[in-house]
């Protein structure tokens, strides 16, 4: 009887904690379930962000690169990939918040550190934000602000280097510039270039109004400019007749690249040049001006193609084009860009890439260009 009375009394008391620690395990979901958390993200301030929306035109534009409406028309064109839904812990950063930490990134240089303190978000956020803004821009934008022009777009960029810039039958001007970067891990030596430092190569083709239409970016700041190569069939078959000699459409280029049918470039300087091929450097070189006008207000807005840029190697080729796209957008819409930000860009700004050895010209090329000094000399 006394082992029996035991048991029971064993039995209640082990039926007792259980219940004790079915409470507890209630009263603790309860506590989780409907009491806010205290603490889910550090606190930071945000009146710096919030300040910017007194700015003045001039100063917006002076420190985002461009005006307000083209900075909303890009926050629209972003919001379906950069929208976040907001939980029940944490209201997400707006679209405008977001655009707006890349934009200072690019236009800056600065460290992730100095834009966390300023945006009133985390380091890591800054970083994650740039990088999901950039590939958007990429993803949305680059199909429709850099494309080869054809039909009516080529024809008016064909008349605007006639009219503008005095060279007919020509669509684009190209050329190379050295975006400075940190040494990479792998193929060190590859990326150190003749300058002095490492580099990857961003080649342009640029139209009449300095707005980019093709480009190839990530070509170690050691390789040659002709490594990119050009294709012959980029462009109609559209000719016109100078002294009986049919001139395509072509691209004018700098000593760097092949004369080839479809790309024209100087003759070399030397006592030995006649009038007439001195008359024909003239009017390459003004046409040309086009592709160095355009890499200098580039990296006049874009400051971390001026400065060495701290991106990683695999990210480069992607921040680069996404400064191409937002260069376009900003001439395509005329922002204004202040005299001074020029200035410090051209003491910057390396055109041009180094030769890589005599590049043997094409034959049709020598004709194309002979004719076209003919032109020349009678206008």
């Amino acid at each position: 009887m006394a082992s029996k009375k035991e048991a029971n009394t064993t039995k209640r008391q082990d039926l007792s904690r259980r219940h004790q620690t079915d409470r507890m395990t209630c009263l603790t979901f309860e506590m989780l379930t409907f009491v806010n958390r205290a603490c889910w993200t550090k606190q930071r301030s945000r009146i710096w962000w919030e300040s910017t929306s007194a700015w003045a035109d001039t100063d917006w534009r002076r420190n985002f690169r461009m005006g307000r409406d083209t900075f909303h028309y890009l926050c629209e064109q972003l919001r379906p990939y950069l929208e976040r839904q907001r939980s029940r812990y944490r209201v997400p950063l707006t679209v405008e918040h977001r655009v707006a930490v890349a934009l200072w990134r690019l236009s800056t240089n600065i460290g992730y550190r100095s834009v966390s303190h300023l945006f009133g978000i985390g380091l890591s956020t800054a970083c994650m934000i740039t990088h999901e803004t950039v590939s958007a821009i990429v993803h949305v934008l680059k199909s429709r602000f850099i494309s080869v022009p054809g039909g009516t777009a080529l024809r008016d960029v064909v008349n605007g280097f006639r009219d503008r810039w005095g060279f007919p039958q020509c669509a684009g001007a190209i050329d190379g510039t050295h975006v400075p970067i940190i040494a990479p891990h792998v193929n060190k030596a590859d990326y150190y270039n003749r300058k002095g430092h490492y580099s990857v190569i961003l080649q342009a083709v640029v139209d009449h109004k300095l707005q980019i239409w093709d480009i190839n970016v990530g070509w170690p700041g050691k390789v040659h400019d002709a490594r990119a190569g050009l294709d012959a069939k980029l462009f109609p078959p559209w000719t016109e007749e100078f002294h009986g000699v049919g001139i395509p459409i072509s691209i004018v280029a700098d000593a760097a690249y092949p004369l080839l049918p479809w790309v024209q470039k100087h003759h070399h300087e030397g006592h030995g040049l006649t009038q007439d091929q001195r008359r024909y450097n003239y009017k390459l070189s003004r046409a040309r001006m086009c592709v160095e006008g355009a890499f200098g207000r580039l990296k006049a807005r874009w400051r971390c193609l001026l400065k060495r840029n701290d991106h990683n190697i695999l990210k480069i080729t992607e921040v680069v084009t996404t400064c191409c796209i937002l260069h376009n957008i900003c001439e395509n819409r005329g922002e204004e860009l202040e005299p001074h930000l020029l200035e410090d860009a051209a003491d910057g700004t390396e055109e041009g890439i180094e030769g890589g050895g005599p590049i043997p010209d094409h034959g049709t090329g020598q004709e194309i260009r002979r004719a076209l000094a003919s032109y020349f000399a009678q206008i």
